[in-house]
């Protein structure tokens, strides 16, 4: 059963692949990263109960938590320009 469902996320990842490389917007392109970023961690998970590894659970929640904070990043980056801004100066009286 586990190896048909990494069969299964190997397909998503071809196909999330395909859109990344194809898609028409960057928000195309920052969901399909998202989406190979949820299989990877899904195999991982998948890959480790398998092998009797439960550590590889404790990596790929950590990726999985990367993987968002990178989402993110790459968003704000894309709408804003920057990161991040040192914030506004208040006048001085």
């Amino acid at each position: 059963m586990f190896v048909l469902a990494i069969a299964a996320l190997l397909v998503v990842l071809g196909l999330a692949l395909a859109r990344a490389v194809l898609g028409p917007t960057v928000f195309d392109r920052a969901q399909a990263g998202n989406t190979i970023g949820t299989a990877v961690m899904l195999m991982l998970a998948a890959i480790g109960f398998l092998n009797g590894r439960p550590d590889f659970l404790d990596l790929a929640i950590t990726y999985g938590l990367l993987n968002v904070v990178g989402t993110i990043a790459v968003l704000k980056f894309f709408r804003h320009g920057d990161l991040g801004t040192p914030g506004e100066e208040e006048p001085s009286p």
